[in-house]
C-alpha cells in the first residue's frame, strides 16, 4: 500500500510543479521523468535485496527509453520531480530528500575513483536547474537552489542560492551575498600560462640586449 501511495505522490507533484500538466493520463503516459523515477523505485527494491544485476538491467532499460540514468543504488525520497529529464545522471551513493526538483542535463556525480560515499546528498526541497553539475560527497542544504549551468564542488548551507563555475553562494536566508560574479572574466589557465611565458621571453630579450650593448661598448673601447 505504501508503495502505491508513493507512486501517486510522484504523479501529484508533477501537477504541483509543472503548469503544462493537464491530466493524469497525459502525465502517466508521456512524462519521461516520471517513468525514470518509477523504474528507479523498482530497480532500488532489487538493489536492496542484492539482486544487483537485475537492478542494473532495469536502470539501463529505463535509461534507453527516457534518457535519464539513475543508478539503482541511489536513495530517493518522496515527491521527486525530474522536469524534461534528458541527460540527467544520478550516481550510486546519491541521497535525495523529499520534494526535490531537478531539470534536464543535471549531473549528480562523483569526482574520481574513490570508494564509499562519493556522490552528493540533496536535502529536502532542493531545486537544481538545467545543466548544473553537483560533484563529490557534498551536501546541498534544505530549500537551496542551484542555478543553471553551475558547477558545485563544496557544501551548500540551508536556504542558499548558488550560481557560477565554480559555484558561489549569492543569497542565503533571503539576503544577498556580495561577490564578484563577472562571468565574462572567468580565469583562463592556458591564457595565463601564455602571458607568463611572454613576460619571461621579454625579460630574456632585454637581458640579452643589455649583454650585447655591453659587449659592443667593450669592443669600441679597445
Amino acid at each position: 500500500m505504501r508503495f502505491f501511495k508513493q507512486l501517486k505522490e510522484d504523479v501529484d507533484v508533477i501537477f504541483d510543479q509543472d503548469p503544462a500538466a493537464r491530466s493524469y493520463v497525459e502525465v502517466i503516459l508521456t512524462y519521461a521523468g516520471l517513468h525514470a523515477v518509477w523504474s528507479h523505485r523498482l530497480a532500488h527494491v532489487f538493489y536492496r535485496k542484492k539482486f544487483f544485476f537485475i537492478a542494473r538491467v532495469i536502470s539501463q532499460i529505463s535509461r534507453f527509453f527516457t534518457g535519464v540514468e539513475i543508478h539503482p543504488g541511489a536513495k530517493i525520497g518522496r515527491r521527486f520531480f525530474i522536469d524534461h529529464g534528458m541527460g540527467v545522471v544520478i550516481g550510486e551513493t546519491c541521497e535525495i530528500g523529499d520534494n526535490v526538483t531537478i531539470y534536464q542535463g543535471v549531473t549528480l556525480g562523483g569526482t574520481g575513483k574513490e570508494k564509499g560515499k562519493r556522490h552528493p546528498t540533496l536535502k529536502n526541497n532542493v531545486l537544481v536547474a538545467s545543466g548544473a553539475k553537483v560533484l563529490g560527497a557534498i551536501t546541498i542544504g534544505e530549500e537551496s537552489k542551484i542555478g543553471a549551468g553551475s558547477v558545485v564542488l563544496k557544501d551548500v548551507p540551508d536556504y542558499s542560492t548558488v550560481v557560477g563555475i565554480p559555484g558561489h553562494v549569492v543569497m542565503q536566508n533571503g539576503k544577498k551575498i556580495k561577490r564578484d560574479l563577472q562571468h565574462n572574466k572567468l580565469p583562463d589557465p592556458v591564457d595565463d600560462c601564455l602571458e607568463q611565458l611572454k613576460g619571461e621571453i621579454r625579460s630574456l630579450k632585454q637581458a640579452l640586449e643589455e649583454i650585447r650593448e655591453a659587449n659592443a661598448n667593450d669592443d669600441s673601447n679597445v
